[in-house]
This record gives C-alpha cells, sequence and structure tokens, in this order.
C-alpha cells in the first residue's frame, strides 16, 4: 500500500473516495465507469500540479520517502550476473554499502552504493544506509579492483551520512572517508556517480566524486541534513524548511550551480510511484554517460575529476 506524503494529503482523499466508489460499485449492476474516469484524472492532474511545483522541504520528504527504490532494487532491475564483494580486509563487511561485479546493457562494470532497507529487520541490518569505516575501506578495495581488471566504476548514492557512533570513530570514520574520495579521483577508469535518494555530507561524497555526478529528480545533495542545519542556526529543527530552501539542496538547483551534470527524470508523482520506470530511466542515463566516457585518456579522466571539484565555489 503506497504511503502518501503529508502535501499529497488532497490525492490522498481523491484516492481514497475512488476506493469507495470501486468497492461500492462492486456488487451493483449501475456502470459507473465514468465517474470512477473523472475521479482518476482528477487526482493524476493534482498529482502532477503537487510535483511540479514542490518546495526544496517537499522534495526532501520524497528524496526520503521509505518506498523509494533502493541499491538492491537497481540490482534486481537494471544489472545482471550481479557478484556481491565483501569485506574490507581489515576489520569485516559493512551491510550499509555494498558492491560488487555487475552488468549494465552488456558492459561489464563494478558497482558500489548504499542500501537502507525496506522494513525494520532490513533497515536495522543495513544500518538505515549509514556506512561505517568498514564499508568505505571496502568500496576502495573495490574501486581499486576495478582500476586492475579496466572497470568502469558505477556508484549510487543514498545516505543521510556516514554512521556517527563512537565505534565508527573509533575505526577511523573520517580517514576512511577521505580514502575513498581519493580513491575516486584516483581511479584509471571511469565513473559515474548518480544521488538516488539522499546525498548526505561525506557519506556520500565518499562514493560520488566522480566525473559525471547525476541525480535524480526528487533527490538532495547537501553538506548536512537541513534539520541538522536548522539545528545548528537556529537550535530547533522546526526551521528545516527555511534550511533546505538556503542550502540548495536539490537536484535544480545543484545542477545550476554546477554540483551535478545532468538530472534523471522521474515518474510523475516520484520514483516511488513507478519504481521499474525510474530504474529503467537511471539505466538508460548511465549507460549513455559510460559510453561518451569510453576509451577517455587516464590522466584526462583524472584530471576532469580533479578541475570540477576545485570550480565548486570559484
Amino acid at each position: 500500500m503506497l504511503t502518501f506524503l503529508d502535501f499529497e494529503k488532497p490525492v490522498a482523499q481523491l484516492q481514497a473516495q475512488i476506493a469507495e466508489l470501486r468497492t461500492a460499485n462492486a456488487g451493483e449492476q449501475i456502470d459507473m465507469g465514468d465517474e470512477l474516469a473523472k475521479l482518476e484524472a482528477k487526482s493524476a492532474d493534482l498529482l502532477k500540479g503537487i510535483y511540479a511545483s514542490l518546495s526544496p522541504w517537499q522534495k526532501t520528504q520524497v528524496a526520503r520517502h521509505p518506498q523509494r527504490p533502493h541499491f538492491r532494487d537497481y540490482v534486481e532491475h537494471a544489472f545482471t550476473d550481479f557478484l556481491p564483494l565483501g569485506g574490507d580486509r581489515y576489520f569485516g563487511d559493512d551491510d550499509a554499502i555494498l558492491g560488487g561485479f555487475a552488468t549494465l546493457r552488456g558492459r561489464q562494470v563494478m558497482l558500489i552504493g548504499h542500501e537502507k532497507g525496506h522494513d525494520t529487520q532490513t533497515r536495522l541490518k543495513h544500518n538505515f544506509g549509514m556506512g561505517k569505516p568498514e564499508g568505505y575501506r571496502k568500496a576502495s578495495r573495490l574501486m581499486d579492483l576495478a582500476g586492475r581488471f579496466g572497470l568502469p566504476v558505477v556508484t549510487l548514492v543514498d545516505t543521510s551520512g556516514a554512521f556517527p557512533g563512537i565505534e565508527a570513530e573509533e575505526r577511523g570514520q573520517a580517514e576512511a572517508i577521505a580514502r575513498a574520495i581519493e580513491a575516486c579521483l584516483d581511479l584509471p577508469v571511469p565513473m559515474v556517480a548518480t544521488i538516488v535518494g539522499e546525498g548526505g555530507s561525506g557519506g556520500a561524497v565518499a562514493l560520488a566524486s566522480a566525473e559525471r555526478v547525476l541525480m535524480f529528480e526528487h533527490a538532495i545533495y547537501s553538506v548536512i541534513s537541513p534539520e541538522g542545519c536548522a539545528s545548528i542556526l537556529w537550535r530547533t529543527a522546526e526551521k528545516a524548511a527555511d534550511a533546505a530552501e538556503a542550502m540548495k539542496v536539490t537536484a535544480q538547483d545543484l545542477k545550476e550551480l554546477g554540483v551535478i551534470d545532468r538530472i534523471v527524470p522521474e515518474p510523475v508523482g516520484g520514483a516511488h510511484r513507478d519504481p521499474q520506470s525510474a530504474i529503467r530511466y537511471l539505466a538508460d542515463t548511465i549507460d549513455d554517460e559510460l559510453g561518451k566516457l569510453a576509451g577517455q585518456d587516464i590522466v584526462q579522466l583524472q584530471k576532469t575529476r580533479t578541475d570540477r571539484y576545485l570550480a565548486i565555489g570559484a
């Protein structure tokens, strides 16, 4: 059952009316097809209108929608021959960051990304997508492996941020993230990163320091969460909507600022309403970008990455 967000209440009410009408009509001989069609068209138009003018805070809620596709959904519906690889060869494995060999449209790649989980059990298992040092060290190891085999790297970023627990700090969280960023910048193969949901802080940058950075239409990407920013500036998380507006967290703002390269469209109402179409759009876009990067000189690839990040904010 689809979960409606607060700003979608008018659509939810219409959908409830449609459901009631269908139930009432089930045992009747009266044809109410025309009335149902009118209500469904009205609901679709209302949804389209709402999503055509979302505020940054509303986009933040869409990016966090619990039914939005996650890493395992992309693996299942966009990639084939996925061979997961685990462990950082130092401490252990991290279920928040997954990766391994995969095939996209006949092209072999190294696929790495955050997995948030879909229900309570899997969210706890994957730590809500918040990577620990061993996760980022695993990502660095897989990038090194991709370089050795000459495979392009594809990353799917969806995290509120790296895990902030004491044990993560004890195991060198900041150093692990820095090493992952360095591994991205030094890759001798093409790299395409996509912000598919939340792109939070260094936990996102560690897997997104690529020469081509894509972003879903209703995803967000920021140095801190809107709630975190509001708590610092206004001493209350209730100002999160104002923070989201000021921080320029949306794909549209970040494209204009040159932080990302391309916006991937989502189905009307967000990726969670039609995951199959959203996944197909993304797979097509990544394949297109990899095709453009294929055969480029290693030095040029590395220079492109370095130059794009040095230029941000200049």
